[in-house]
């Protein structure tokens, strides 16, 4: 699929809402009959953007099958940013850092779930590797549900030299999830410069990620299965740090 379509609802809802300039080409299945499509659609023509009717098969090959919800949009998906950018918002904060950092995960539907938790939790910002790791797609966009247009997202060349720059340079306590830690999640400080790291699916952080952490935490497992979904622990984790910040 390109990398400039811009795939769903929240997707294009959040296109619309951030920079109008930003799209060039809208297309939507006549078909449907969806009062939030209709929504969406006189919300482009107010825009000044005139919609082109097509059909679900032709959208399906535009997207190459993704779901796609009856609208496709062609601009400028949001865009990674680099380890300058990050010291600049961090420098810019008036409040204590707040980051959620990925290890490695891979599947652009857990990038894009974690970035929605990120921003409804208040996350500063969202920092993954350059490399083995999915970036904004177009699906982790749709997922995102607009998230990834308010939270910022960096990928980082070396991501345990990133985790040491924080803790050397901005005074960031990083905590990183692992299921062999000794401690538990509700029992650690997380009300001041925090970043939270959590690892790839199955395999969990880097063995050098995990030595960079200045603390391990482990999330409370009552029943029999044995991990949880990156997104998922993600959020457990996040919202243990938000009750903790706001006292």
């Amino acid at each position: 699929m390109s990398g400039n379509f811009i795939i769903g609802i929240h997707a294009v809802r959040a296109a619309l809402k951030h920079g109008r300039q930003r799209i060039d080409g809208l297309w939507f299945d006549a078909a449907r009959n969806d009062r939030r499509l209709r929504q969406l659609l006189d919300q482009a023509r107010a825009a000044g953007l005139q919609p082109e009717a097509s059909d679900k098969a032709a959208l399906d090959r535009l997207t190459a099958g993704a779901n796609h919800q009856g609208i496709v949009a062609r601009g400028e998906i949001p865009v990674s940013l680099g380890e300058s950018a990050l010291d600049d918002l961090l420098g810019g904060l008036t409040a204590a850092p707040f980051l959620l950092v990925l290890d490695g995960v891979t599947d652009p539907h857990n990038l894009g779930a974690c970035l929605r938790t990120a921003d409804a939790a208040g996350v500063h910002a969202v920092i993954a590797p350059r490399d083995r790791a999915s970036g904004l797609t177009p699906v982790a966009c749709k997922v995102a549900s607009g998230a990834a247009e308010t939270v910022p997202f960096f990928q980082v060349t070396n991501l345990s030299r990133t985790l040491r720059h924080l803790q050397r340079v901005h005074r960031v306590f990083v905590v990183g999830a692992a299921a062999e830690a000794a401690s538990g999640l509700f029992d650690v400080d997380l009300a001041g410069p925090l970043a939270l790291v959590l690892g790839a699916e199955g395999e969990g952080m880097r063995r050098l990620t995990g030595e960079t952490c200045d603390q391990l935490v482990r999330l409370p497992m009552l029943g029999q299965v044995e991990s949880l979904n990156v997104s998922v622990a993600a959020g457990i984790c996040l919202y243990e740090a938000l009750r903790q910040r706001r006292g």
